[in-house]
């Protein structure tokens, strides 16, 4: 019978114990909705016990990041009703939606030859690049985005139309994956400046193409939710940034 070594096993444990504290104690936080908070701690008891506190760490910056540029302009885009529901709190769809790509790829890590690890770390930084793009992007368009577009047609349409784009939504999205890539780097998560602005230019390139889909694809399949959107684009975004790196290095 196969029995886990005692330093696995501890780390295991850690990571669960540390996890319920803080969900605990951060609870009271208008960031997550009660069920959202117990999704993020097996989200983080995952993370943790797969890349340590660095990995912990990322998701904590995402989230953070995430959940402040969502509060910009709240009241605003609640009376012209574009705010999101709940106050703004995430629930166990919203979660899994943005991290499910990285924790697989978190995962997938430990259990790989060390030698492909970096690889697998670019793929997990970019889908969470990719995800605050999108949010940063979102949140900005909504807010303060002057001419709203369709990214299919160019065509104007009202603020928080599925697949629009704006001047100022975009490059709020460039900042959100450049923000995300330079938290990933300064985690040691990522290898150099290299890897940093490829996986910020996969995190805006990814949130374009999720526009694409929301534009085309999603308006015809009614059971295509916005959550299933986002775990689309995550996977895109790790799927292009490996690949894209393995290019680079096989040149």
């Amino acid at each position: 019978m196969f029995a886990p070594p005692p330093q696995l096993l501890s780390t295991w444990l850690i990571a669960l114990a540390l996890n319920a504290v803080l969900i605990g104690a951060a609870q009271r936080l208008p960031l997550l909705t009660a069920a959202g908070w117990a999704h993020a701690g097996a989200l983080g008891t995952l993370l943790w016990g797969t890349l340590g506190a660095r990995g912990w760490l990322a998701v904590v910056g995402y989230l953070a990041l995430g959940s402040l540029v969502t509060r910009l302009g709240f009241r605003r885009k609640q009376e012209a009703g574009l705010a999101e529901a709940r106050g703004g709190r995430r629930g166990p769809e919203n979660v899994w939606g943005s991290a499910a790509a990285g924790a697989a790829l978190a995962v997938l890590s430990v259990l790989v030859a060390p030698v492909w690890r970096p690889l697998l770390l670019v793929g997990f930084a970019a889908s969470f690049a990719a995800k605050l793009a999108d949010t940063f992007g979102s949140e900005i368009g909504k807010r303060w985005g002057r001419h709203t577009l369709l990214i299919t047609s160019l065509r104007p349409v009202p603020p928080g139309t599925e697949g629009a784009v704006s001047l100022e939504g975009t490059a709020a999205s460039l900042a959100g994956s450049a923000l995300m890539a330079a938290w990933m780097a300064g985690l040691g998560l990522l290898q150099g400046w290299g890897d940093g602005l490829l996986v910020t230019g996969v995190g805006l390139v990814a949130t374009l193409l999720e526009s694409v889909i929301g534009a085309t694809v999603q308006p015809r399949c009614g059971w295509l939710t916005n959550e299933m959107v986002n775990g689309v684009q995550t996977v895109l975004a790790a799927a292009l940034a490996m690949a894209t790196r393995l290019a680079i290095a096989a040149a």
